[in-house]
């Protein structure tokens, strides 16, 4: 870890904690867009076929399954790692904030497993991506 870059960051460990909130985001908006998704097509909620926020949607699992399939882990979780590392914080062992989204985020499972059910998911994504399609705005 000498004269990277993770150890020019003024407080890793706090910047380690943001990247962790940023993460659980963006678990949440991927999990929880698809189910307004399914729920706005069956409530018939206009605004959940717009076009940025379902490509956003997509390409975000999009993402997550390509990196999966190539068994490489998600760049936050790296850097957030290597944050607590140079801060001297043992990685997954917490302080509040990182105790409490860890138990959300991470699991010990086999990597066959997050690769089916991410691909599972994916799946769901795309399907009402064509079932449900979002209806881009004209200006």
């Amino acid at each position: 870890m000498n004269g990277d870059i993770y150890s020019q960051i003024p407080a890793p460990g706090l910047v380690a904690d943001g990247i962790l909130i940023i993460h659980f985001l963006i678990v949440a908006f991927v999990v929880f867009g698809q189910a307004l998704i399914l729920a706005g097509w069956y409530y018939k909620w206009e605004w959940v076929r717009n076009f940025w926020f379902r490509l956003t949607h997509l390409a975000t699992i999009g993402f997550v399954v390509v990196q999966t399939w190539l068994g490489q882990l998600c760049p936050l979780t790296i850097w957030e790692q290597r944050l607590r590392l140079v801060a001297g914080q043992p990685v997954f062992e917490e302080s509040f904030i990182q105790h409490w989204l860890s138990q959300v985020l991470f699991f010990e499972l086999d990597w066959w497993v997050f690769v089916v059910l991410y691909t599972a998911f994916a799946a769901i994504v795309v399907w009402s991506w064509w079932k449900y399609p979002p209806v881009r705005q004209r200006d």
